[in-house]
């Protein structure tokens, strides 16, 4: 590690290293040179003489990359794809000549792009619906747990605690169909030449157009894609890489969501994130629990929603066939998009995992506004006992503003309940009061509506996605 140079912190304390590796300069060029391999190969087969020596060759230096010649070699040429050309050339002289034929930058550069994006995309699949079948656990154990719900972050009718959970695995669904959805259309440049003409390749097979068009389906197939984008200019459309980011964009979304949630609920002692034994919450005030790992996931997620604003712009901004303002960026913009979405669902993943449940503070709470949420069912029993709708509305209403007024500006405890008990008119006890306030008469469908969730919607995509299931995250810090 270096000590006197700057290094992203993605690397060094946020991401994992699948995700680093996928991006790395290995996992680049290695490609960079299958890519090659592939055009050697699929130009061999449509009739170029291309010697089955020359790709073995080939074959044989596609991990060992002499990255100290392509160096050198940039500094000379000040261009990254040919410094690399000539690099691979160094190690393969029989190859040489044939190596990037009728090719152009964005035919490794590009192609290689796809290739990262898709793979990463796979790993985002995985922890997200690894992330789903954690959260689906969560919100079953606690389907039937009541706990006030906010609106306007006041007091409202009552729901679950896994209720309140199904509503981040419902936008987790969303992001994850986005997800596959971006991944079921996946098709790579191909090899479409300087503007996009492939008149490099139709003068190397002499004019033959067939041939043309079947170079880009071999490199395909060998690349492990199903198509090629049918017109292009120099590069892949730009707007592919907005479309990704979107998507990561969607992912953070939903993560900030849940985080600020769990921030609250820790605030109000109900539910906390995972407390280590030794963990520090605070350097100054040794007993506080911060929710450390809360914050990082919005930190991050706010990180990503406005990354996601540079392959937009690229995309809008781009001239013509190619220009190449979008290079400098899309080598930032891209990567870092993908390493915080992969650290955001690692500490997602590690959250939910950990979430530490307190039901007696719960009810505590929730009992504490009961009271005036249940004065509806109370003025209707008491209206049964014979009771004057009307009137009894107006006793409530001044009952309320009492009672709310001892808790609010005199610190009491709420005593509405023992003022209707007092008063004849309800003709109601406070045994008989008590016995209307039990918590789970004041959820409504909110545990069928659970268990309908996972069943209907959560357990089957688990299902189709099982394959996936069981990662070990990790937390670096």
């Amino acid at each position: 590690m270096s000590t006197n140079t700057y290094e992203s912190p993605l690397n060094t304390r946020y991401a994992s290293k699948e995700m680093q590796y996928i991006f790395s300069p290995d996992k680049k060029f290695s490609t960079w040179r299958r890519l090659w391999i592939a055009l050697a190969e699929s130009e061999q087969e449509l009739g170029l003489d291309i010697t089955d020596e020359q790709i073995a060759e080939m074959k044989a230096h596609v991990d060992d990359i002499n990255y100290d010649v392509a160096k050198q070699r940039e500094k000379e040429v000040r261009h990254d794809v040919m410094s690399h050309v000539y690099a691979y050339g160094v190690q393969c002289p029989a190859a040489k000549p044939i190596i990037h034929l009728g090719a152009t930058s964005c035919y490794v550069g590009d192609n290689t792009d796809i290739i990262l994006m898709t793979e990463a995309l796979r790993l985002v699949k995985k922890k997200l619906v690894n992330l789903i079948s954690e959260l689906a656990k969560f919100a079953d154990a606690n389907k039937n747990l009541p706990t006030l719900a906010f609106t306007h972050f006041q007091p409202a009718q009552p729901t679950t605690v896994g209720k309140r959970a199904s509503l981040w695995l419902e936008d987790l669904l969303l992001d994850l169909e986005d997800v596959e959805y971006q991944l079921s259309k996946a098709k790579l440049l191909g090899c479409k030449g300087t503007t996009g003409t492939q008149a490099s390749f139709l003068e190397l097979f002499e004019g033959d157009h067939e041939k043309c068009k079947a170079l880009d389906r071999k490199i395909a197939e060998k690349m492990g894609y199903s198509a090629c984008f049918p017109v292009t200019g120099q590069t892949y459309p730009r707007k592919l890489d907005s479309q990704v980011l979107n998507v990561l964009s969607g992912i953070a979304q939903s993560a900030y969501k849940f985080s600020n949630d769990i921030r609250l609920l820790q605030h109000l002692k109900q539910i906390e994130e995972p407390f280590e034994k030794s963990q520090i919450g605070s350097s100054a005030m040794a007993y506080k629990r911060n929710p450390m790992r809360s914050e990082r996931i919005g930190s991050l997620a706010r990180y990503v929603i406005v990354d996601a604003l540079n392959p937009a712009i690229t995309a809008a901004t781009q001239w013509f066939e190619r220009t190449l303002d979008d290079s400098a960026n899309k080598r930032i913009s891209v990567p870092e998009a993908f390493l915080a979405v992969d650290a955001i669902l690692n500490l997602y993943i590690n959250v939910v995992d950990g979430l530490v449940v307190y039901p007696k503070v719960i009810y505590q709470q929730f009992m504490r506004e009961l009271p005036f949420m249940a004065t509806e069912n109370i003025m209707m029993d008491a209206v049964k006992k014979g009771g004057d709708r009307q009137e009894l509305h107006e006793k409530i209403r001044i009952y309320s503003m009492e009672a709310a007024k001892n808790v609010k500006a005199e610190g009491k405890e709420n005593n509405l309940l023992e003022l209707i008990a007092a008063d004849a008119s309800f003709n109601l006890s406070l045994e008989e009061i008590h016995a209307i306030l039990k918590p789970e008469n004041f959820v409504g469908r909110a545990p069928e509506q659970v268990a309908d969730f996972l069943a209907g919607h959560v357990y089957p995509v688990l299902e189709q996605n099982k394959d996936l299931l069981g990662i070990d995250v990790e937390i670096n810090v």
